[in-house]
């Protein structure tokens, strides 16, 4: 999966830079090498995943472009009117009788992809998935996600990972 291999890529080079440690740079040129190959996909099986932001922000691993293609990808098949979607097909948090045809719709998107379109300079949509996410609050939590095609929340609200890249967000984008 690119996202596993980003993070060990974003992981060697943050060691490499301690000056105690040496590493062989063929560690980072190896993991670089086997993310261009699976790149804009997440792995042979998953075309799109929620996850690929991570490669853009934290990590900040692969390039403009890469970040651009994948941006567009999730944009088209993920997102959805109130979160992302982590991939399609996704039964994780699935409420229908067939456990199948829609899945949950994630709220850490919509921040997330806020910091990064403000990191990448896009300040407009940056400032578009931030009042999207202001629109998902409940009781003035942001849940961890809702049941897709629905506007009940599931019962993990706050959720901590969801409201500190709301906090981010709201910090990195001025209004």
């Amino acid at each position: 999966h690119a996202s596993s291999i980003g993070a060990c890529v974003a992981g060697l080079k943050k060691i490499s830079a301690l000056p105690s440690i040496t590493l062989p740079d063929k560690l980072i040129e190896r993991g670089e090498e086997a993310l261009k190959k699976i790149l804009p996909r997440e792995s042979a099986n998953i075309f799109c995943d929620l996850a690929l932001l991570s490669l853009i922000f934290p990590y900040d691993v692969i390039s403009k472009e890469d970040a651009k293609e994948i941006l567009a990808a999730l944009e088209y098949h993920l997102v959805k009117d109130r979160g992302v979607m982590r991939f399609k097909t996704d039964r994780y948090y699935n409420k229908n009788d067939d456990g199948w045809s829609e899945e949950a719709e994630w709220t850490f998107g919509f921040p997330w992809l806020a910091i990064i379109y403000q990191r990448l300079g896009n300040e407009e949509k940056a400032k578009e998935y931030l009042a999207k996410t202001r629109a998902l609050l409940h009781d003035g939590k942001l849940p961890e996600l809702y049941y897709s095609n629905s506007n009940q929340p599931n019962e993990n609200i706050p959720l901590g990972w969801a409201e500190s890249l709301y906090a981010v967000a709201m910090v990195e984008i001025s209004e």
